[in-house]
This record gives structure tokens, C-alpha cells and sequence, in this order.
């Protein structure tokens, strides 16, 4: 009998407890006597041992947690590969491999099938286990799902929960923009997740326009398109001309009284961290040297050069992140993680270790994707024609693009 463990890890996506759910689901159906768990908080759980035993009644009604946002196992960043910070935060002792004492938890518990649910942070830790679990002589087979709003992923075409965190992020700013009434010469600033790809904010400001458009205004009444529409939209992959855009801005303000900029995290982020450390201030950063955006504040470092430069009375920088990130999956998300669920549990059951996902590489095939492929990092490519019509509608200028060599090798 073949004996499942699933782990959630890494930030949260509308995919993960569904992405659970779908998988129970499968396993009931195509293999009713395998025994589940899971690992409580991701990969933290498993050093720890920390087990929670699946019944079979939630195997029964697994369609329940499609409803669901965030994971009912719990998340956490851990790096199976930092020994140090493993020892620092109490998970693994002095001189113990994170690796191996993960691999010991696993034999110990009688895992033979893992499935991870994480971006492209958890799924590279899956790739360092699953190498150490073969080279070892453990037989175990680790098959993961990759979930990241970013959408960033080589070589995936669609992450899981993307496209749903597009559109919470594009509800909840709706409402943010009515807040351009509350004054004069009003700057908001739309802050969405994004550390090196500008997908989830183009993929955002799109739908934010579209549902825009549905609307009925009344220019009577001072209900204009033009004072909530997208006046600027700055993502990673374009390095903007920021006087440029000052002008062209404040242009906007003069006519509409008020300007709506959305911008990713990281959009900018090279000359927010040569102004810190001109400084003299420490960059913040996580176990894996990633540079903690939360931290940074991109939106508020370009709300006050723009509140300076445009005479802004007043400037809103308001951050869809969490919103958008905790909720369920919407019927185009819920669709792919079943069809993604349904291959996965079959690898699991063949013993064929990977990560599930639509290779662009295989004319969008959904299949396994063997390890050694999964990077992350993948660029938004701002040459495609839905967003370059963005641009132009907005009457933006396309900018310099800053990744031109790999936004080439990614098409």
C-alpha cells in the first residue's frame, strides 16, 4: 500500500488547499486504499516530523477544500540546502544535513510518493531531496505542482493561482481607486506582487481595465473613464524614463485630478537599493538572498519622488498582495489545478519524480517536467500585443526594455 505525503511551502497562492483537495480526490479514486498525510508548515514540518493524518472522511469530501484559499497544512520558507539557517532557527541540530534528516523523516514515516505545492524556491528544494533520495538508495518519488502568483517559472506556461490573483488584485483596486474623490491632486500608487517579473501586474492592470469598461459613467456627474483609468504602468522587465514620465503625468493630473499608477514590487529595485545603500542601510533579505520587498517599499519610494515632482496633494500606496494571494481559486485556476492534480497523482502512482506543469517547451503540454528544468526567474515578455495595446491605450511609451537577452531566449 503506497503511502502519500503532501507539503505546502513557500508564499501562498488560490491554489494551494484546492490543489490538496484535488489531489485527495484523485488518490480516492484511482488508488482508494493509499494511506495520506501531510507535513504541517512545508519543508519546517518535515525536520520536525510535524505529521497531520488525512481521514478518510476528508477523502471522502476533498471537493470541500476547492473553496478554500491559503493551505490548512500552513506554509514556511525553509532552504533544505542552508545548513546554517536550519541550525540557526532550531530545525536541524550541529552537524546535521537538513537533506538527510528529511530523508530519515520521510523513511521514518513510510513516505513513498511526496507531493510539494510551491513556487520555484520549493520546488528547487524538491529538486535537492529528490537527487539526495536517489542517490542515497531511498525509495521515494517526489512530484511537484508549481504555485506562484508571479507566474514566473521556466519552463511553465501558467502557474498555478496566477490567474485568479490577477483578478482579486484587479477587485480590490476598483474600490481603492474611488478613493481618488476623497481630494485634490490625488496620486495613487497600485503596488503589486512581483520581485522580478511584471506578469501579475500587467496580467492585474488588463483585467482592472476590462471590468473598468463594463462600467456605465456619467460624465454628468463627473464619472469619467479618463479619472479611473491607468495612467502608468511599471514593471521590471522596462526600465521607464522617470522625467519622462513626470511630464507626461502631469499632464494627467492637470486634466483629471488624479493620477493611477499600478507598479510591481521589484519594479525599480536596482535604484532603490543603490539609493539604500548610499545610505549606509542594511538590504533586508530571506534565507534563499532574496531581498525582502515587504521591507523595501518600492510603491512609497516612487510615491514620494512622483508627490514631489507632480505638486500630489495627497498619495495612496495601497498593496493588493495579500488579498489577492489568500483567496480560493476562480473556475479558470480550479480547472487547471484538477487537470494538474490528475497528472500528478498518476506520476506519483508510476514512481516518476518531476514537477507538473504546461511545458512551453512541448507546445504547452501538460506533463511532467523533469526536475533539472525548473528554474526560476522567467521574465514577463512585454512584447506581446495584449500588453503593447495596453501601453498604447494608456498612452504610455514602451520604454527600454532591461532584460532584452532573456525576454529573447524565453519567447
Amino acid at each position: 500500500m503506497n503511502k502519500v505525503a503532501f507539503l505546502t511551502a513557500g508564499g501562498l497562492a488560490p491554489c494551494l488547499c484546492a490543489s490538496i483537495g484535488a489531489l485527495i480526490k484523485n488518490y480516492y479514486y484511482i488508488a482508494r486504499d493509499t494511506k495520506l498525510i501531510g507535513y504541517l508548515n512545508g519543508y519546517q514540518g518535515l525536520l520536525q516530523g510535524n505529521v497531520w493524518e488525512i481521514a478518510p472522511s476528508v477523502q471522502e469530501h476533498a471537493e470541500a477544500l476547492f473553496g478554500y484559499g491559503g493551505s490548512p497544512l500552513g506554509n514556511s520558507r525553509v532552504s533544505l540546502t542552508n545548513v546554517e539557517n536550519c541550525v540557526n532557527r532550531g530545525l536541524v541540530k550541529e552537524g546535521q544535513n537538513p537533506l538527510e534528516v528529511a530523508a530519515n523523516q520521510l523513511a521514518s514515516d513510510g513516505v513513498n510518493i511526496l507531493h510539494t505545492i510551491g513556487g520555484d524556491d520549493t520546488n528547487s528544494m524538491a529538486a535537492e531531496l529528490s537527487n539526495y533520495l536517489r542517490q542515497n538508495g531511498y525509495d521515494l518519488t517526489v512530484v511537484g505542482l508549481p504555485k506562484t502568483v508571479d507566474n514566473d517559472v521556466y519552463p511553465i506556461a501558467q502557474t498555478l493561482g496566477a490567474w485568479t490573483a490577477a483578478e482579486m488584485g484587479a477587485n480590490f483596486f476598483l474600490n481603492i481607486s474611488h478613493e481618488n474623490t476623497t481630494s485634490v491632486r490625488q496620486l495613487i500608487i497600485h503596488e503589486v506582487m512581483g520581485r522580478h517579473c511584471g506578469w501579475l501586474t500587467a496580467a492585474t492592470t488588463e483585467v482592472y481595465r476590462e471590468k473598468l469598461m463594463q462600467r456605465h459613467f456619467v460624465p454628468e456627474m463627473l464619472l469619467t473613464m479618463e479619472r479611473w483609468d491607468i495612467d502608468g504602468v511599471y514593471v521590471p522587465e522596462m526600465k521607464i524614463d522617470i522625467e519622462e514620465e513626470v511630464e507626461r503625468l502631469q499632464e494627467r493630473m492637470e486634466k483629471n485630478d488624479s493620477v493611477h499608477v499600478f507598479v510591481s514590487e521589484g519594479a525599480g529595485l536596482d535604484a532603490i537599493i543603490a539609493n539604500y545603500e548610499a545610505e549606509g542601510k542594511e538590504i533586508p533579505r530571506d534565507p534563499f538572498g532574496h531581498v525582502k520587498l515587504d521591507e523595501i517599499k518600492a510603491g512609497e519610494w516612487l510615491g514620494k519622488h512622483f508627490k514631489r515632482e507632480l505638486g500630489a496633494e495627497k498619495v495612496l500606496v495601497q498593496k493588493s498582495g495579500y488579498f489577492a494571494r489568500s483567496a480560493a481559486p476562480n473556475p479558470m485556476d480550479l480547472d487547471l489545478i484538477k487537470r494538474t492534480a490528475a497528472v500528478a497523482a498518476k506520476c506519483g502512482l508510476q514512481r516518476e519524480s518531476g514537477v507538473v506543469g504546461i511545458d512551453e517547451e512541448k507546445n504547452n503540454e501538460l506533463c511532467l517536467i523533469e526536475f533539472n528544468r525548473i528554474r526560476g526567474g522567467k521574465p514577463f515578455d512585454v512584447d506581446q500585443d495584449w500588453f503593447q495595446h495596453l501601453l498604447e491605450e494608456i498612452g504610455q511609451p514602451m520604454g527600454v526594455k532591461t532584460i532584452e537577452k532573456e525576454l529573447s531566449g524565453a519567447a
